[in-house]
């Protein structure tokens, strides 16, 4: 009998997180059998849609009220067909307002359910640890403080690292990525890279190229570089920049992120995955963001945390300043761009720590989350 696992990504990187996951699970499972949500990586490790992977990715609070309907009806759908016609296994992948309780809806049917990619219980909400406990059999987590946070709490759980540790080496070839964009290897580049989300783009699309204009005024001699995530992004920031920004030694470019952040001397980024990716390339940047008023006033008094960003959320300390809401002006992010520039030092010291950082993520994330659940439904064949 193949594994028959149902399995809910709600955005681009649990699409990642759960292509590799199901690569993984082969090796114990080569039969295994997926369905659920999924994006085109996933359904290329051989995953079955139910629902495009889009309908599910909504930013901020105020955002998804529009949505809510048919998201409510969608995971209304996916429960009646799993409990009519029960998986081995759930795993929700990241969007826990929408997984969470999905999760305990099958949980309370007698599936065994996983959660892949913790909430931010340890930030706000915190006492959504125990609605947790009660409808997820194992929690997997990116990030060491998480793992800490649910032992704590008497929550299964195992620290898996985070799939792009191991993407990143830990030495980042400047000169190769320099190559790639056109740029000579004694360039100096500043990197702009605004988000993914059309919310982000629109919201810090704008300050991001005015601190571009504030730099050039500075340092005529300094180039810069925007990925753009897709090719929507890119029409958008083309735009934007062919309208005010045309006279800038900007390159805009089609995603290639990766090579953007490591040509850089520094970066100016939006919050998020990103700044993960941001530490791996050992640079020091300039974290920002904003949201709706609305949602940021909500946020601004449930969060516990001190920090927003992940390398500072790793390092427990202020490594990377971090700008929000009226605060990211084009002439706040120059600012400490320059601060950046003119403390060489300070960079130094910045990518040995985040060296450290990153050889701590490192060790196969995939493998490990497919060898802590194969270990769990082993332990469910003993009791039965």
């Amino acid at each position: 009998m193949p594994l028959r696992v149902a399995m809910v990504a709600g955005e681009a990187s649990g699409d990642i997180l759960g292509a590799g996951l199901i690569k993984s699970l082969k090796s114990f499972y080569p039969d295994l059998e997926v369905e659920g949500i999924a994006g085109e990586l996933m359904i290329a490790e051989g995953a079955k849609s139910l629902y495009p992977i889009e309908r599910l990715s909504v930013m901020g609070l105020t955002e998804v009220l529009g949505r809510l309907p048919e998201l409510l009806k969608i995971r209304k759908q996916l429960k009646q067909r799993w409990i009519d016609d029960p998986p081995d296994l759930f795993i929700g992948i990241d969007a826990p307002d929408f997984t969470l309780k999905l999760e305990r809806y099958l949980h309370d049917a007698g599936i065994l359910t996983v959660h892949y990619v913790s909430p931010s219980v340890w930030a706000w909400r915190r006492k959504r640890v125990e609605s947790i406990k009660q409808g997820t059999d194992l929690m997997l987590t990116l990030l060491p403080f998480e793992a800490d946070f649910y032992r704590q709490h008497q929550q299964r759980v195992a620290f898996v690292g985070h799939p792009l540790a191991d993407q990143f080496p830990l030495e980042p070839d400047v000169k190769a990525s320099k190559r790639v964009l056109g740029y000579h290897e004694q360039a100096n580049i500043i990197a702009l890279l605004p988000g993914s989300r059309s919310g982000e783009v629109t919201k810090l699309a704008d300050p991001f190229l005015q601190a571009a204009k504030v730099l050039h005024q500075r340092y005529p001699e300094v180039q810069f570089v925007m990925p753009a995530a897709n090719q929507a992004r890119y029409e958008y920031l083309k735009k934007l920049i062919d309208a005010d920004y045309a006279h800038l030694p900007i390159k805009l470019v089609l995603k290639q992120s990766d090579h953007a952040m490591n040509a850089s001397q520094v970066i100016i980024i939006a919050s998020g995955t990103a700044t993960l990716e941001a530490m791996f390339c050992k640079k020091p940047m300039v974290v920002a963001y904003r949201l709706s008023g609305l949602t940021y006033f909500i946020l601004s008094r449930l969060v516990k945390s001190r920090w927003i960003s992940l390398p500072n959320l790793l390092a427990k300390q202020s490594l990377v300043p971090e700008i929000l809401q009226d605060e990211v002006t084009g002439l706040k992010l120059a600012d400490e761009v320059e601060r950046w520039l003119c403390h060489p030092e300070d960079c130094q010291a910045l990518e040995k720590r985040f060296r450290s950082l990153h050889e701590d993520l490192r060790g196969g994330a995939s493998d490990r989350a497919s060898k802590a659940i194969h270990q769990l439904l082993l332990e469910k064949q003993v009791k039965a």
